[in-house]
Formats: structure tokens, C-alpha cells, sequence
């Protein structure tokens, strides 16, 4: 590892004070005065295609995002190792870069699992330096984070010869990987990690941000060997791992930042009665503690964990209207503007997708239903237009359009 240098910190310090400019005069929306009503939008199935014109069956599908690259182009993570790119507009679907023969067997097998291919990540200047990045299972369990690049003659095909291991952590149970990545509006890597599995946080990974178990991490991938930690970091100078971003989750099943604020929302999957969605500001230095195992949601967990600083989630349900919360995106798009500024999120077990927006008052509303998909919901996308999907386990995918 090394630090990040003083050049790369000023530009990327310029490129945010660039995006907040830009931010500032397109008069940002935040705030909802008459939210959107299952009325105004509907789900549109997408059917997917193999190159013959066949149709394609999905396995076990995790995510959907884009590349940034302004190809229009989706691509498809697969719990079992595959990634599938789509061509704009078409759907039709073809192999992009196959992982299963690295990833936890239990991914290809019939029953239940945690682990296999969990997160997807492009590089924020993919169009030119071709890498995107991939965090999964491998054999013996442990989440590894790789670097890979796009070949060099098919842009619909990675190199699988390219893979740069940026970091690995054991996982000494079999649940809660965590799993998801994306790029921050700062250029940075975030990285969710869970705290380790089985039940009740044994080995009190959440309250510990020295060790990575149970926290977000925020790393610098533009170095040429390992990765560089942020100068700004919050436990750069000690105290925590100098990776750790926040601390205190349970295990982050999707996270995502508002790409017109800057925001950052975690969904974090509960334990016993309560799934939490916890908010960072856009100018949040870092260094959230969110709770777990001293709280689940609001609510006192265990009793003699002491969590004083830590910060409460503006959204919690319990598990009478689901089980394990999958979190969304804050809707940006263009062709349903009374959704605008609205962030959705759903939960696997029953499949109703959610809303929650700030209203006149800056007040949060919350858990206020807008559909339901009768489905497994495992994961929302975006596309480059701020369009989004949603991704249903058992093998279906649906945009989020205008009911009309």
C-alpha cells in the first residue's frame, strides 16, 4: 500500500469543487412536495436475448449497472461468476467475462448461499483506461477484490488474463460477504465488507474498526501496484484500519451514491427484527460508526456493547413486512420526473419496493410503498441516463418506466 500523493489529492479535490459547481447551477432537486403514486409508474420486464434470437434464462442474477463509457451498454453480474454486457437497447445478451471456475462452489450449486460473484465495479475513466473491478468468493472462502481489464480487440469481452488482486480478507463464516463496490463521486473505491457471519456479530467485528470486518472501505486504485489509502481517510493517522471508511454494519447489501448529490446511502440487512437504510452527507469526512451490534436499526441489541457516537438510519422497517432490505438508488432520471429525488429500496423476502424522499420541511418520509414486483428482489441498477431497474433472484429483470 501507499499514500495517496499530493497531486492526485488537489485534482481530485478540483474535480469535486468542478461537480459541486455544476451541481449548484443546475439547482439540484432534494426535497419532494408531492410524491410519486403507483399511479405514475409501472415495471416494464425486460426480455432478454442470446445472440440467436433465443431467449436468455437467468442465473441467479445479483446486478445490473452500466460503464460510464457512453455505449449505452448494461452488464449483468450472475452469483455463479458470469458477467453478460447487453447491447443498448436490445437485450441481447452475450459473455463478457466468466469467473465460475474461480468463484465459491456453492455458488453453482442448488441451495442457498452468501457468496460467489457480489459486486461490480467500472473505473471512472473506463472509456480510456479500459479496467473495471470485481469482488467475489473464491474457493476457500475468502472475498477478494481484482482489478481486470476490457481485451484489447472486443469491447464486449474482458481479458481474463488481466486480473490484478488488490486486496483479500478471509471470511470466517459463510454468510455475510457484504460484497457490493462503486466509485464515489471523489474518484475513491468504496467496498462493503460484512462483519464476518454467522448470528450476533461473535467476533465483535462491528464495533472494531480496526480490522475491515463490518465496515465500508475506501481505497485509491490508481497506483500501479496494490492500492494507495486516501490522505483524508478517518483513521489514516490510527485508531482504525487505515482503509475503513465507517464501521458498525452488519452486512451492506447494496449501497449507492446519489449522482447528483453526492450522498451516500448504505442498506444494511438486520438480524433479528429490524433491516436499517443509514444516510452520509455528501461532505461527511468519514469515520460513521452506524451501530451494529450495540443497536439493530434504533433499537438496543446487544446491552452491554457501548456504541455512544453511533449514528441512528433515517429508515428502518421490521420483519413483519420483510426480511433482509435490498437497498436502490435515488432516482435521477429524466422519463419519470414526479420521481425525482425519491430514493427507492425493497426487500428479498417480499419483493414491495419502497420509497423514501425528503419532503418540504427537509423531513424524512419513509417506507412508503410504490410497487410491487411479486418477486425476489436482489438488486437495483442504473444506467448511464439515471434510469433504473430492478433485479428479481428468480431470474427476471424490470425497468422502472411511466405508467402510461
Amino acid at each position: 500500500m501507499k499514500r495517496c500523493n499530493f497531486l492526485l489529492g488537489l485534482c481530485l479535490l478540483l474535480m469535486t469543487a468542478v461537480v459541486a459547481s455544476a451541481q449548484d447551477d443546475a439547482e439540484v432537486r432534494i426535497s419532494v412536495d408531492a410524491p410519486p403514486s403507483t399511479a405514475d409508474v409501472a415495471l416494464q420486464q425486460v426480455q432478454l436475448l442470446q445472440p440467436d434470437g433465443s431467449a436468455f434464462a437467468m442465473q441467479r442474477p445479483l446486478f445490473i449497472t452500466d460503464a460510464g463509457d457512453g455505449s449505452g451498454r448494461l452488464f449483468l453480474v450472475q452469483q455463479g461468476g458470469r458477467i453478460l454486457v447487453m447491447n443498448a437497447g436490445d437485450y441481447v445478451v452475450s459473455d463478457f467475462l466468466d469467473l465460475s471456475e474461480l468463484v465459491t462452489w456453492d455458488a453453482n450449486a442448488g441451495g442457498y448461499t452468501e457468496r460467489g460473484l457480489l459486486g461490480l465495479a467500472f473505473h471512472p475513466q473506463y472509456a480510456t483506461n479500459d479496467l473495471f473491478y470485481v469482488n467475489y468468493t473464491d474457493r476457500q472462502g475468502t472475498s477478494v477484490v481484482a482489478e481486470y481489464r476490457v481485451s484489447a480487440d472486443d469491447p464486449d469481452r474482458a481479458d481474463p488474463n488481466s486480473a490484478r488482486i488488490l486486496l483479500q480478507q478471509p471470511q470466517p463464516f459463510f454468510n455475510h460477504n457484504g460484497g457490493h463496490m462503486d466509485f464515489g463521486p471523489d474518484g475513491y473505491l468504496y467496498i462493503s465488507l460484512g462483519d464476518g457471519g454467522s448470528a450476533n456479530d461473535p467476533l465483535a467485528t462491528g464495533q472494531n474498526p480496526d480490522d475491515w470486518l463490518g465496515s465500508l472501505l475506501r481505497i485509491d486504485v490508481n497506483t500501479a501496484e496494490g492500492y494507495a489509502i486516501p490522505d483524508d481517510n478517518p483513521f489514516v493517522n490510527g485508531e482504525g484500519a487505515p482503509e475503513v471508511w465507517n464501521y458498525g454494519l452488519r452486512n451492506v447489501w447494496r449501497f449507492s451514491f446519489d449522482r447528483a448529490t453526492g450522498d451516500l446511502y448504505i442498506a444494511d440487512v438486520g438480524q433479528n427484527e429490524w433491516e436499517e437504510i443509514n444516510f452520509q452527507p455528501a461532505d461527511s469526512p468519514g469515520g460513521e460508526n452506524y451501530g451494529w451490534n450495540a443497536y439493530e436499526g434504533t433499537h438496543v441489541f446487544a446491552q452491554r456493547v457501548s456504541a455512544e457516537n453511533a449514528v441512528m438510519p433515517f429508515a428502518e422497517y421490521n420483519h413483519s413486512e420483510g426480511c433482509s432490505v435490498t437497498g436502490g438508488y435515488v432516482y435521477r432520471g429524466e422519463s419519470i420526473p414526479v420521481l425525482q429525488a425519491v430514493y427507492l429500496y425493497s426487500d428479498y423476502c417480499t419483493g414491495t419496493v419502497w420509497m423514501a424522499y425528503r419532503d418540504s420541511a427537509l423531513d424524512w418520509q419513509t417506507n412508503v410503498v410504490l410497487l410491487e414486483t411479486g418477486g425476489q428482489v436482489s438488486s437495483f441498477g442504473e444506467d448511464e441516463a439515471g434510469e433504473l431497474y430492478i433485479v428479481d433472484y428468480s431470474g427476471r429483470l424490470f425497468k422502472l418506466v411511466p405508467a402510461s
